[in-house]
């Protein structure tokens, strides 16, 4: 294990010879500076593991010291140390964000502890960065079941190539995801990706889009565009949905494949266009080409490669990778401490089939942490049987004088211990996955119960207990 480099800042020098002593016996390779100025000399030469200052010194104060440390080095942790107790010098310090604060003379068990949480801390935020970097960054695939491991082969077969790819898979199963890792890995890398959906509201919308078009071409076409296969030459076009295209649309997109050129709304003018396409739909184009409804010639100029995206529900374990994934990318986008995910909330996602896949998925655990929890009816009862308001009943309400009015009888309420409280988040969670496993089509209910496992739970407290008959205890009087 390296050794920890720690600056040690003092116009002491005892002070700074005894630090030394204590700090070289821990392992740490300590530096000596007699004030604040000198300290930043110091800094500027090297980077340090963290900083011990005194506050009072005659060049640069420890809180200055501070102030720079936060602008050159943010990552660094400084501990002040002080002879002058004064609780508003401290509170500063802290707000200015100093890792700690002791005063003379040292306890060397608290400086120890201190400089360990002090390191700990810088070793989180680290960490914390790291994974921010990662789960932030560039979308990448996820999943290590044996489906994926053999899309990953296909991947690496193909993506080197310009063969145009079909991508075959259900709504939601990151098929575009797939494509723009084709194109990262092709030669086209440094040319754009450029995403369509075929499922344009209008046939003359859709090829405009994707041809672009002239000035004048048609009403409100006042500036010539450039179509998506102009902006895509030299990378990689995706157009999603291409089993929604109609035959005219159909008939130009052959054009683009067989010539590799366009040409614009409104032009008889043909531009070059050097593109690779990759299409994608969750339909069988197969049986859409048999049914008359897809160009036999566009078929086989798109299937030229056909790769296969599984579902959720047939990726084993990936479905458990994904969820903290985007639990961690969620929490991390919002600045939020990364959760770990409860058991229950766990066994509720592994038991739904998951028909949206994985972008249901990410969406349910986006709502677990986002909306507010709704509470589910079962745990409204602390007997875990009918809501309150559908028992009857119910603490009876006082006039002014103290007494029950006549609404009839009251039952006994009691305070709810940690051990029924518990037993109650036990008996909704079970209901919550007897509704996820009977009800498979009722995607609010599993939402519902997606929120109770995620959401931090709050014990409910009663009013204190009454009198069977009603009246209120001595100390209520």
């Amino acid at each position: 294990m390296p050794p920890i480099r720690t600056l040690v800042v003092d116009d002491d020098d005892l002070t700074r010879d005894m630090l030394r002593e204590v700090l070289a016996r821990e392992g740490h390779e300590v530096t000596l500076a007699a004030d604040g100025s000198e300290a930043v000399q110091r800094l500027d030469l090297g980077a340090f593991d963290l900083v011990i200052s005194d506050v009072q010194m005659a060049k640069l104060s420890g809180l200055e010291l501070l102030e720079t440390l936060a602008r050159t080095h943010p990552e660094t942790p400084l501990i002040l140390v002080t002879a002058y107790a004064e609780p508003a010098v401290a509170m500063d310090a802290m707000s200015r964000g100093a890792a700690d604060y002791l005063t003379k003379p040292l306890d060397l068990v608290a400086l120890r502890a201190t400089i360990a949480k002090a390191l700990d801390r810088r070793q989180l935020q680290r960490a914390h960065r790291e994974l921010s970097r990662e789960v932030l960054g560039k979308r990448s695939l996820i999943g290590t079941s044996p489906v994926m491991i053999e899309l990953y082969k296909q991947i690496a077969q193909v993506a080197p190539t310009n063969a145009t790819v079909y991508l075959f898979g259900e709504s939601g199963s990151g098929k575009e995801l797939v494509a723009r890792t084709l194109h990262e890995r092709s030669r086209r890398a440094a040319g754009p990706f450029v995403a369509i959906n075929g499922a344009a509201p209008t046939e003359s919308l859709l090829e405009s889009e994707l041809f672009g078009h002239e000035r004048g071409a048609f009403t409100g076409a006042q500036v010539t565009r450039h179509g998506l296969f102009e902006e895509a030459s030299g990378g990689t076009l995706f157009l999603d949905e291409i089993g929604d295209i109609s035959p005219k649309v159909q008939a130009q997109l052959l054009r683009v494949l067989q010539e590799g050129e366009v040409r614009r709304v409104g032009s008889n003018q043909p531009i070059h266009v050097d593109v690779r396409v990759i299409t994608a739909t969750n339909r069988d184009l197969a049986a859409e080409m048999a049914a008359g409804r897809l160009r036999s010639d566009l078929f086989y100029r798109l299937s030229v490669v056909t790769l296969e995206v599984p579902p959720l529900r047939a990726r084993g374990d990936d479905l458990v990778v994904l969820a903290r994934h985007f639990a961690a990318r969620h929490s991390l986008e919002l600045g939020r401490p990364v959760p770990e995910l409860s058991e229950a909330a766990l066994d509720i996602l592994c038991h739904h089939s998951w028909p949206g896949n994985v972008r249901e998925l990410e969406n349910a655990i986006a709502r677990g942490r986002d909306v507010p929890r709704q509470r589910d009816p079962a745990e409204r009862s602390p007997a875990g049987g009918a809501p309150r308001a559908a028992r009857g009943g119910g603490r009876r309400r006082r006039d002014r004088r103290g007494l029950a009015d006549a609404r009839g009888p009251a039952a006994p309420v009691h305070r709810q211990g940690p051990r029924a409280h518990r037993a109650q988040q036990d008996r909704g969670r079970a209901a919550a996955r007897d509704r996820s496993q009977d009800a498979p089509a009722d995607a609010q209910g599993r939402l519902i119960a997606l929120d109770l496992a995620l959401a931090p739970r709050r014990i409910r407290r009663d009013s204190v207990p009454r009198r069977r008959g009603g009246m209120p205890h001595r100390h209520e009087r």
